[in-house]
């Protein structure tokens, strides 16, 4: 079974970070949108279990996630599993009133501007993103992915790299979390 490892940094700009990146020498991608819709599930609480579902478009392209409870208290760890949907607009619409046909509920959309860097770093797939998510700020998002043996290493090279970077305003939160709580203090 293989795991998302990842952890998620608060930053006021990305100046530093993106400095930091160049002079590893890592290219850094153009920017793109990124709209998370995120569902609820009929007959259970993904709040209360700690799980998520969501349909993450970028432009036509269109995958389907769950991502399960986190494993630790201080990353989020969690078992993700993630399935691309054909490409087209048509194919996510679809899907979505599949989910809304089968009693899922929207909870909401998180969009996002999002710019990746990524690199092999000591046997892991290292992804760096730079993520300005609108009505919540700005953040960087350090991942990588390990199977249960090797965790404990990736959270490791998660931290290493997020030192490097200097990055320490650690978020556990996740963005819809963050949305929702956002929306709620402006009623």
């Amino acid at each position: 079974m293989s795991y998302e490892v990842e952890q998620k940094y608060r930053v006021t700009g990305f100046r530093r970070v993106v400095q930091r990146l160049v002079k590893r020498g890592v290219n850094l991608g153009d920017p793109v949108e990124q709209v998370d819709t995120y569902y609820a599930h009929p007959s259970r609480d993904f709040g209360e279990t700690d799980e998520a579902f969501r349909l993450r478009r970028i432009g036509t392209t269109t995958c389907m996630t769950y991502k399960g409870p986190r494993i630790d208290a201080n990353t989020k760890t969690r078992k993700e599993i993630e399935i691309p949907l054909a490409p087209g607009s048509e194919y996510h619409r679809q899907c979505s009133a599949m989910l809304k046909a089968l009693g899922f509920r929207l909870v909401a959309e998180v969009r996002k501007m999002r710019r990746v860097a990524s690199w092999t770093d000591q046997g892991f797939s290292i992804e760096v993103a730079i993520d300005d998510v609108r009505e919540v700020g700005k953040f960087v998002e350090i991942e990588t992915s390990a199977d249960a043996r090797r965790l404990t290493a990736a959270k490791d090279r998660i931290a290493k790299v997020a030192e490097q970077l200097g990055l320490t305003q650690s978020e556990r939160t996740s963005y819809l979390e963050l949305l929702l709580r956002s929306r709620q203090r402006q009623k």
